[in-house]
């Protein structure tokens, strides 16, 4: 364990630097494990919840607390980065992609800022250890985030702010000094229910529990697989993600655009995408369009399933023969989904 110097004002400073780096967020919460926290992983992992995300169940130990991750760690800094869109994400358009994936990968933007916060730790405090955590390891950021009073776990899931709304990129230090807490976030949904009405796929099967296997973010991106065609009406315009829950609450009201960090501005061209461009992608022209973008991640073949699934759903005939052609593509996923997109197109009134 670290000896501090100085301790009056280390949180003070660090909380200062961390936004200046563009952090809008950024709390204290204790590295020990909490029982609780582990009970619900391990129930909601037992009910399936979590679909075909294997990494989930494979490192569940881990995930369940700092401690049992790294057992040095004592303190977790918790960072939020704002990603508050500019226009309403549930307005009318032809296609439709998750706010977070409108602009650059937050995992480059948000790992770049959280790393040179650990660099200036380090040299605030030297023989500090700690470790950054951005998405990619057996984290749960978001429980993390209630502990260090960056905003609380909605009935979505999903951390809510009272200055952000939902929009924010968590990411999380993990590290061995001794710093003062912050006082955990009261929950603030109160009788709400906002977010699980507006589900369009009924993915809540009651208040803060996520059924993935239902949620069109989770059909969209992480599913590998056809669509199940029981959710592929409910889809609708969505091609990558689903904002419907977050927009749907109320604190949002209080989310300011201008704590959004610059490079995470989003593309025009991705707000309101041309669904039949993006039906035209072959393998080259999809990696190209979506460099440095969590799009890419998804690969060519799931994307454009998913653009078909939009297809079929829009009734715009001027798409049929793009999605005739698509019957033959070499990806069977790809040939299934037009086939029934074609069907949708044609079917009669």
């Amino acid at each position: 364990m670290v000896k501090r110097q100085d301790t009056v004002s280390l949180e003070d400073e660090l909380k200062a630097k961390a936004r200046e780096l563009g952090f809008a967020a950024v709390g204290i919460a204790p590295a020990t494990d909490d029982p609780l926290r582990a009970e619900r992983l391990h129930d909601w992992l037992d009910e399936g919840f979590h679909g075909s995300m294997g990494w989930m169940e494979d490192r569940a130990e881990v995930r369940q607390g700092p401690q049992s991750m790294w057992p040095a760690a004592r303190s977790v800094i918790a960072l939020g980065m704002s990603y508050a869109p500019d226009v309403d994400p549930l307005a009318p358009g032809e296609a439709k992609i998750s706010v977070y994936a409108q602009g650059r990968d937050y995992h480059d933007v948000l790992k770049k800022a959280a790393k040179a916060l650990a660099r200036w730790l380090v040299e605030r405090c030297p023989g500090t250890e700690l470790k950054v955590f951005v998405d990619t390891a057996p984290v749960m950021e978001k429980p993390l985030g209630e502990a260090a009073g960056l905003g609380w776990q909605g009935k979505h899931t999903n951390v809510v702010s009272r200055e952000h709304g939902n929009w924010l990129f968590l990411g999380a230090i993990y590290t061995t000094l001794e710093l003062v807490p912050d006082a955990p976030h009261a929950d603030r949904c109160g009788s709400c229910n906002a977010c699980q009405v507006a589900c369009p796929t009924d993915a809540f099967p009651e208040p803060y529990r996520l059924d993935a296997r239902r949620c069109i973010s989770y059909l969209t991106i992480e599913h590998h697989g056809p669509i199940p065609e029981e959710f592929r009406e409910a889809i609708g315009n969505r091609i990558y993600g689903c904002d419907d829950c977050l927009a749907a609450c109320p604190w949002n009201k209080f989310a300011n655009v201008a704590a959004r960090h610059a490079r995470l501005a989003p593309r025009e061209d991705l707000v309101a995408p041309d669904l039949a461009s993006l039906l035209a992608l072959d393998d080259a022209a999809f990696r190209a369009k979506f460099s440095g973008s969590p799009i890419k991640r998804v690969g060519r073949n799931r994307f454009v399933r998913n653009c078909l699934i939009a297809a079929g759903n829009s009734g715009n005939l001027a798409l049929l023969s793009q999605v005739d052609e698509l019957r033959g593509d070499a990806d069977p996923v790809v040939a299934e989904a037009a086939a029934w997109a074609l069907a949708r197109l044609t079917a009669s009134p």
